[in-house]
C-alpha cells in the first residue's frame, strides 16, 4: 500500500474517533418483523440499516418474552458494527443501545480483530496497539444486562427440528439431503436469498423457509465510491447471531450450519498474525460463539456445524451424490458483486476465480466430465493457461493462499491427483488439458506419497467438533453407506 493510502487511515481515524451504536427499534408489519438500527460516525454520518424477518407472527415473539427479544435485536445490531464501522476504523465504538459487560466487551473486540484480519490486511492497517480500539459499553442501560442476571435454564425445547442456513453452494446441500434421510422437521433459512439459494429450497422440498431480507443502508457504498475504507467483514459471524435468534423465534432445537475443517487453514501472515478469509467459519470461532450464545443469549437452542469433522473434498464426493442439484448450485462469488453497485450481478460461474477453479478440482474426480463443463457454462476449467496462477496459489506454491472460502494446500494438491488420475482413467492416450499437464510435469514429483494421502485425507474425520451424539451418529452412518 503506498504512503498516501497509509495516511489515508490515519486521517479517517483521527477525523472519526468514534463510531456510536444508539439503538434500535422494531415493530411487525404484515406478519413481517421489521427492526431497524441507529448508528453515527461523528460528525455527519449516519447509517440506518434495516432486517426483516418473514412470516413472524406476535405469538411467537410472545412466547420468547420482551427481555430475551429485546437482548438479540441488540445482538445483532452488535453484529452489524464492523460492516459500518470499517469506513474510518474509529478507534472507540462505544455501544448506548444495551450494556456489555468486560468479558462480552473482550469478546466483541476478540471476533472485530481476528474476522476483521483480512481487512487489516488489504487495507494495510496496524491493528495491534493497545489504544487500536476500545470498546465502552452504557452501564446504566438495561437491555442485556437484565437478560444476562435473569437467565435461566428452561432446557431445550421439547422437538428435535433443525434449521439448516441454506446458500448457494453444494456444503448445505449436502447437510440438508443427509439429515432429510434421517431426520423429520427439518427447514431452510436463508439470508436474502440469491436465485441459487431459492433455486436449492426449491429443490430440496422445504415448503416455508425461513427468509430474511438484510438491507444494507445505501450510504455506506456512496461512501464506499468516494474513497472510504471496504473491505471483508465476517459474514458467517453474522449469519450465527441472526440464525440462532431465527432458531429461537420458530422454535427449533438445532441449528445444523454446513462449515468444515478446511476452512480452519488460514490464507497469509501478516504482522505476525494468521490471517484467515473464513475465520468466523473456523472451529474457533464457533466455539465462541457456543459458549458466547449458552451465556449471553439462550440456552434453548444448539447450534454447531454438521460437516464440520469433514475435508471440502470429502463434501465434494458426498455432493456427487446427488445430480439434481447440479444445474442448480452456485459457489461462485464473482457472480453476485456489485463492487460497491458498480457492476450488475450475473448469476453464473465465472469461470476465471478461485473459487470456481477450487470447485471444478474437487468435484472433478468424482462427476462425469460432461457434466461437469456443462456447469461450467460449457468451459473445461483445467485447459485455461490464465488459471494457472491461481493454481499454484490454491496448492500452496505461493506466499498467499486465495482469499477465497476454499480448501487446504495440501486438500487442493490432493484434488488435482485425484483429477489428473480421473482423466487418465477416462480418457486413454488423450493429451492432458494444460493445468493437469503442468501439475504432473512441475507438482507430481514434490508430493512422492499422494496416493496414500489422498486415501488418508479422503476417510478423515476430525474429532474437533460440535456434532450431537445423534447426529455424529447420522453422519457416520451416511459416510459407511457411500463408501467414505
Amino acid at each position: 500500500m503506498s504512503k498516501k493510502s497509509l495516511s489515508k487511515v490515519k486521517e479517517l481515524r483521527k477525523k472519526y474517533p468514534k463510531f456510536i451504536y444508539h439503538g434500535y427499534s422494531y415493530k411487525i408489519s404484515k406478519n413481517n418483523l421489521e427492526v431497524f438500527f441507529d448508528f453515527e460516525i461523528p460528525s455527519g454520518i449516519y447509517f440506518k440499516p434495516k432486517i426483516v424477518i418473514k412470516n413472524v407472527e406476535k405469538k411467537q415473539l410472545g412466547k420468547i418474552g420482551k427481555d430475551a427479544l429485546n437482548n438479540f435485536i441488540f445482538h445483532i445490531g452488535l453484529i452489524e458494527i464492523p460492516s459500518y464501522w470499517k469506513i474510518t476504523c474509529s478507534p472507540k465504538i462505544e455501544i448506548k443501545a444495551g450494556y456489555l459487560n468486560k468479558k462480552q466487551i473482550k469478546w466483541w473486540k476478540d471476533l472485530i480483530i481476528k474476522g476483521m484480519g483480512q481487512f487489516f490486511y488489504e487495507n494495510k492497517i496496524d491493528f495491534r496497539g493497545q489504544n487500536f480500539l476500545k470498546i465502552v459499553s452504557n452501564s446504566n442501560n438495561k437491555i442485556g444486562q437484565d437478560w444476562v442476571l435473569n437467565l435461566k435454564k428452561t432446557g431445550s425445547p421439547q422437538n428435535n427440528k433443525i434449521l439448516i442456513p441454506i446458500g448457494g453452494g453444494k456444503d448445505s446441500i449436502v447437510t440438508l439431503e443427509i439429515l432429510k434421510k434421517n431426520k423429520k422437521g427439518i427447514n431452510c433459512f436463508s439470508l436474502n436469498p440469491t436465485s441459487a439459494a431459492e433455486k436449492i429450497i426449491k429443490a430440496s422440498g422445504c415448503k416455508n423457509p425461513i427468509i430474511v431480507e438484510r438491507k444494507i443502508d445505501k450510504k455506506l457504498l456512496e461512501l464506499n465510491q468516494k474513497g472510504f475504507l471496504n473491505g471483508h467483514t465476517p459474514f458467517s459471524a453474522y449469519l450465527s447471531f441472526l440464525g440462532i435468534f431465527c432458531a429461537e423465534v420458530f422454535d427449533y432445537k438445532y441449528i445444523a450450519f454446513s462449515q468444515e475443517q478446511s476452512s480452519n487453514e488460514g490464507n497469509t501472515k501478516y504482522l505476525e498474525k494468521i490471517i484467515n478469509h473464513q475465520w468466523s467459519k473456523s472451529f474457533e470461532f464457533e466455539k465462541k460463539f457456543r459458549q458466547y450464545s449458552k451465556k449471553y443469549l439462550t440456552e434453548n437452542t444448539e447450534c454447531f456445524s454438521f460437516l464440520r469433522p469433514l475435508y471440502e473434498i470429502q463434501i465434494a464426493k458426498i455432493f456427487s451424490n446427488f445430480p439434481n442439484y447440479f444445474p442448480v448450485f452456485l459457489s461462485c462469488n464473482e457472480a453476485y458483486k456489485t463492487y460497491s453497485g458498480t457492476k450488475k450481478i450475473t448469476k453464473k460461474w465465472c469461470g476465471n476465480c478461485s473459487k470456481c477453479l477450487f470447485v471444478f478440482s474437487v468435484l472433478y474426480p468424482f462427476i462425469k466430465e460432461k457434466k461437469m463443463i456443462k456447469i461450467f457454462n460449457g468451459e473445461n476449467l483445467f485447459e485455461k493457461k490464465e488459471l494457472l496462477l491461481i493454481m499454484k496459489e490454491l496448492i500452496g506454491e505461493r506466499k498467499i493462499k486465495p482469499l477465497e472460502c476454499v480448501g487446504t494446500k495440501k486438500e487442493s494438491v490432493i484434488a488435482f491427483y485425484l483429477a489428473l488420475r480421473s482423466f487418465k482413467q477416462r480418457r486413454v492416450n488423450t493429451l492432458l488439458p494444460f493445468l493437469l499437464n503442468y501439475f504432473e510435469k512441475k507438482i507430481l514429483r514434490k508430493y512422492p506419497n499422494l496416493k496414500s494421502d489422498a486415501k488418508k485425507i479422503m476417510k478423515s474425520w476430525n474429532k474437533q467438533n460440535n456434532l450431537p451424539k445423534n447426529f455424529e451418529k447420522m453422519l457416520k452412518k451416511y459416510l459407511k453407506k457411500s463408501g467414505l
